[in-house]
C-alpha cells in the first residue's frame, strides 16, 4: 500500500547540528572532474510524459552510467576515501594533500597500503571497490547472502573480496564494523551509526556533485525550475545531499521536497512517525534493493527537518516506472533504470495516479504548470530482473 505523510518536523529554516563544512567545500566538483572517466551526467526533459500526466515538466538527472559503475555511488565513495587519505597525509607529513594528489603515485606509495571495507546492497560496495582498484588498494565488501548474483559479480570484477552475510543490510554493517576493527581495515560506510559519525558526511557531500552539475540547467541562480523534487532514500545520503543543496541555494524558496521509500523498506517514514530514527523491522525486502536499509543518523538530521513529505510506493510502481523509462512517451528519450533508480519515477506515477493522494496533490498545488525533478540513481544493475520487468 502506498502512503504519504506530511512531515511534522519540517522547518523553513532548518537548525542542523551536523557539520556543514563537508558540503560547503567547493573542491568537491573539482575533485570529481579529475577522476578518469568523469563527465557530467545528463538531465533529460520528458515532455511527453509530463503531458500524459497533466503537469508542466519532468526533469530526470540520469546517473545510469556514472563512471561505468551504472550508479551515482562513486561520487560519495571516492570523495570520502580522498578525505581519509588527505587526513592521513597531513597528519604524517605536515603538508597539504590536494585534490590532484589523489592521482599522485609517489604520494600514494608513501602512504602505504590500505584495505577499505563497506557493507552494501550493491552500488555503494561496488563504488568503494572501484575507488580501491583505481588506487591499487584492497577492498572487502559485506553483502546480504540473498543479493542477486550480478551485483556480487560486479563488485568482484573491481577486484574486491565479497563476504556474504546471512542477514540484513544492517547486520552487514555490524559485521563489517567488527571485522574492520579486528583487522585494521578502513571503514567507508555510507550510513552513520553510533561510533561512526565522521566519514558519512563526506559520502553525502560527494553526492552534492549531482546537484552542482545541474546549475544553469535546472538549478538556476535565483530559482529552481523544479517545483517538486522527489528524492529516494535508502540510508538517506542522496536525499540528505539534495535537501541540503536546495536549502543552501534557495532557503525558504526551495522546491517542495518529497522523501521517497518503498513500502517494504520505509525506515524514514517509520522514523518520522516515531519522532526518532527507528529500526523496528527485522527485514526489508523490496525489489528496490538499494533502498532496503535503515536510517543513517546523519541523514536523519537533514531529511527530518528539510523534507516536506514522506512518500512510500509499492514494488509494482517500481516495475511500472522501469517500463515507463524504457518505453518513453512520444519523443522522450529512452532511459535505462534499475529498480532503485526508478523509485523516484515510481513516486511520481503514484502521486499522479493514486486517488488517495488527491489531498497531497492539492497541497502541492499540482497543475498543468508544475515541474518535477527526479534522480535516476542507477541503471540495470540486475540485468536478469531488468529484462524480466521490461518484457
Amino acid at each position: 500500500m502506498c502512503e504519504f505523510l506530511k512531515n511534522p518536523f519540517y522547518r523553513e529554516v532548518p537548525q542542523w547540528t551536523n557539520q556543514e563544512n563537508a558540503f560547503m567545500n567547493e573542491d568537491i566538483l573539482n575533485f570529481h572532474r579529475l577522476l578518469e572517466g568523469y563527465e557530467p551526467t545528463p538531465v533529460h526533459s520528458l515532455n511527453g510524459l509530463a503531458k500524459k500526466l497533466g503537469i508542466g515538466s519532468v526533469y530526470v538527472k540520469d546517473e545510469s552510467f556514472r563512471f561505468g559503475v551504472k550508479a551515482f555511488k562513486p561520487l560519495g565513495a571516492s570523495y570520502t576515501i580522498f578525505r581519509f587519505l588527505k587526513s592521513k597525509w597531513e597528519d604524517s607529513y605536515a603538508s597539504e594533500f590536494t585534490v590532484s594528489d589523489f592521482k599522485n603515485h609517489d604520494k600514494m606509495a608513501a602512504l602505504g597500503a590500505f584495505t577499505f571495507c563497506a557493507a552494501t546492497d550493491g552500488n555503494h560496495g561496488r563504488a568503494v571497490a572501484w575507488t580501491a582498484r583505481i588506487l591499487k588498494q584492497n577492498a572487502v565488501i559485506y553483502m546480504p547472502a540473498n543479493t542477486v548474483a550480478s551485483r556480487i559479480k560486479n563488485i568482484e570484477s573491481e577486484g574486491a573480496r565479497v563476504v556474504l552475510i546471512d542477514g540484513t543490510f544492517d547486520e552487514c554493517v555490524s559485521r563489517a564494523d567488527a571485522d574492520a576493527k579486528a583487522n585494521g581495515w578502513i571503514i567507508i560506510s555510507d550510513t552513520a551509526y553510533p561510533g561512526y559519525m565522521f566519514y558519512p558526511q563526506f559520502i553525502m557531500a560527494g553526492y552534492s556533485t549531482i546537484f552542482r552539475e545541474m546549475d544553469g540547467i535546472v538549478t538556476m541562480p535565483s530559482s529552481c525550475k523544479a517545483d517538486i523534487v522527489i528524492l529516494q532514500a535508502g540510508v538517506g545520503g542522496l536525499a540528505a545531499a539534495g535537501t541540503w543543496y536546495m536549502t543552501h541555494k534557495y532557503g525558504k524558496n526551495r522546491p517542495r521536497i518529497i522523501c521517497l521509500e518503498p513500502t517494504r523498506a520505509d525506515a524514514f517514514m517509520e522514523s518520522v512517525k516515531n519522532g526518532k530514527p527507528t529500526h523496528s523491522k527485522q527485514d526489508y525486502n523490496s525489489i528496490m534493493a538499494g533502498l532496503n536499509c535503515g536510517v543513517s543518523l546523519l541523514a536523519w538530521d537533514y531529511i527530518s527537518q528539510g523534507a516536506n513529505y514522506m512518500l512510500t510506493v509499492s514494488d509494482t510502481y517500481a516495475e511500472k516506472a522501469m517500463r515507463q523509462y524504457y518505453y518513453p512517451e512520444g519523443n522522450d528519450p529512452q532511459i535505462i533504470s534499475g529498480e532503485s533508480g526508478a523509485s523516484g519515477m515510481a513516486g511520481l506515477l503514484a502521486l499522479c495516479e493514486e486517488e488517495k493522494f488527491s489531498t497531497l496533490r492539492n497541497e502541492l498545488g499540482m497543475n498543468s504548470k508544475t515541474s518535477v525533478l527526479l534522480i535516476n540513481s542507477e541503471g540495470d544493475t540486475d540485468p536478469v530482473n531488468f529484462k524480466k520487468v521490461i518484457s
